[in-house]
């Protein structure tokens, strides 16, 4: 059965470094993956999406260029590599693995597009 499970979670001061893992049972189609966050109170938003192991990324204009979003198709990880963080950053962080065309359009769209969803882990960044 499909299966997510994150991890990497934690606690940072602003402008550091965290790397989260999405770790996807067998079952899982992890052709188009994605990154979300959800703030107590808020809709959850995508943050990053990735086709094809790599082969195309997209990001939400809030993260470009400090976060990174990479698979290893070896080992069935997604990745989610966040640097530069910034309080507005604190959110729990979940992937999904979802239908073709995930990453289609503008992240608003991505999350009506997932099929598996992991758990989520918490990420809190202060001041």
């Amino acid at each position: 059965q499909a299966q997510l499970a994150e991890s990497g979670g934690g606690s940072v001061q602003a402008g550091g470094s965290l790397r989260l893992s999405c770790a996807a049972s067998a079952s899982t189609n992890t052709y188009s993956m994605a990154w979300f966050r959800q703030a107590p109170g808020q809709e959850r938003e995508g943050v990053a999406c990735v086709i094809g192991f790599g082969r195309s990324a997209y990001y939400a204009d809030s993260v470009q260029g400090r976060f990174t979003i990479s698979q290893d198709k070896d080992n069935n990880t997604l990745y989610l590599q966040m640097n530069s963080l910034k309080p507005e950053d604190t959110a729990t962080y979940s992937c999904g693995a979802g239908r073709h065309g995930l990453c289609g359009g503008t992240s608003k769209y991505w999350a009506g597009r997932v099929d598996t969803w992991g758990q989520g882990t918490q990420v809190t960044v202060s001041s």
